[in-house]
Parts: structure tokens; sequence; C-alpha cells
């Protein structure tokens, strides 16, 4: 057995934050959490929580909420709606949701039920095969008494809301 040292490290505390900064991962982890704790179940949000079955409905979803937190109202109501609806009634919607008296609180009320439907909150149930139809049946996230119902359609790929 060799001799042990009994000086103390002169190294600087960022010296040794470098040295574990260039340690694997997996190592860190392991010395910075030795034990691990059997889970206590999902929490009640997640128990609120459902989403979507199906990958390309739920990238719509992501799609329309990311859009809707940037406020392009253009870029949402173009992949918003149904494949069949007029150009003239597709810009009619657009302008009732940037111009009309109410746009402002329409706007916020879509786009947070739209968030609310990509991350599953209080949807209670979705109908329908997730293939052709979704239709998610929720409390409205802004207006707690409000159920509400939305239809989704795929159109050759193209997930839109109903007409």
């Amino acid at each position: 057995m060799g001799k042990k040292s009994r000086k103390v490290s002169k190294q600087p505390a960022s010296a040794a934050v470098a040295v574990a900064a260039t340690a694997p991962a997996t190592s860190l982890a392991a010395a910075a959490y030795p034990l691990t704790y059997p889970s206590d179940g999902p929490s009640e949000e997640e128990l609120n929580c459902l989403q979507s079955s199906s990958a390309t409905l739920q990238a719509k979803l992501d799609q329309l909420t990311s859009l809707a937190l940037v406020d392009d109202r253009s870029g949402f109501v173009q992949n918003f709606v149904p494949l069949d609806l007029s150009a003239d009634d597709a810009n009619a919607y657009l302008q009732d949701l940037t111009t009309a008296p109410e746009a402002a609180s329409q706007w916020t009320n879509l786009a947070s039920e739209i968030a609310a439907l990509a991350a599953g909150k209080n949807v209670h149930k979705i109908e329908g095969d997730q293939v052709s139809k979704a239709v998610f049946f929720f409390t409205h996230p802004l207006l707690p008494s409000c159920d509400r119902e939305v239809s989704f359609v795929c159109t050759r790929g193209e997930w839109r809301a109903e007409g």
C-alpha cells in the first residue's frame, strides 16, 4: 500500500467544476443522484391530460400552437380551416380574428383552446378513430364552466378543423 497524502488540494473550485463538466454524463448523474425513489404515481395535472394517439394530429396541434404563440393569425388560419373552405371564407375568418370588434378575445379563446388540446389539458375524451377523424371533448382553459367540443378531420393526409 502506498502513502496517502494528507495535504489539502489547492486546486481552485472552478478547476473542479471544469473537470466535472468533462466527465461523462452518466458518471455525473450517478454521483449526484446515487439513490432512486419509486414514483408516487401520476400527478393530478398528468391525470387531467389526454393527448391524441395520432402522431400526425398531434404534430398539427403543436404546429397550430406554435403559430398562435407567435401571433401568426394568417399562418394559423391557413393551417386550421377546412381544405374545402373558399379563399373568400378563409379571408373573412382571418378578418374576424384580426380586425373585428371582438377579434382579440376570439383569438385568445381559439389559441388557448388549441394549446389545451395539444397539451391534453382538461381533455375528457377523444372520439373517432384518430386516423380520419377526432372529436375532442374538453373544458375551456379560460372559462372553467364551459364544456367544448372540437372536431378535426384528415383529408389527403392533412388534419384540419371540421367545417
